[in-house]
């Protein structure tokens, strides 16, 4: 056996471990994005939107509202200390997650609920969220849409 031949085996083993400790390691960071995403929806229902957005908002974050100019920074904010939950509540189920390489940013999608006495709405949503320098995880922007009929 050629000493070249000798070599190749080990280092494409090797990089085949890298691979696939690569894709692992993308996989549990995009499961810690969809547990905090999951955790904000779950700190919505347990104490109200109010309390859900302010605790998750970044200083810089933007709003896109329908039918609104974008809502940025501080106004972002104000939006949320406005709320008055009243009688409804907003949940939402994420479906997928990905964080950039540099795991800095990243952006979850899924469909939300609104439920109200009578009513229940749903939509979709995006959300762009950015790691903190605690390793928490707060959103940057959010957004999304009405008109889901029930399945």
């Amino acid at each position: 056996m050629s000493r070249t031949k000798l070599f190749q085996k080990p280092i494409f083993i090797l990089f085949l471990f890298l691979l696939m400790a690569c894709a692992a390691s993308r996989k549990t960071s995009s499961d810690v994005l969809l547990k905090a995403d999951s955790d904000f929806s779950n700190l919505s229902k347990e104490r109200g939107i109010k309390t859900a957005f302010l605790q998750y908002i970044d200083d810089s974050a933007v709003l896109l509202k329908p039918n609104k100019y974008p809502i940025v920074g501080a106004a972002a904010r104000q939006f949320y200390e406005k709320q008055n939950d009243g009688d409804y509540a907003l949940t939402w189920m994420p479906q997928a997650a990905t964080i950039a390489h540099s795991g800095e940013l990243g952006y979850t999608y899924g469909i939300w609920t609104l439920t109200a006495k009578d009513t229940t709405l749903q939509g979709t949503y995006v959300t762009i969220w950015k790691k903190q320098k605690d390793g928490s995880w707060k959103f940057v922007l959010d957004t999304g849409n009405s008109g889901l009929q029930k399945k």
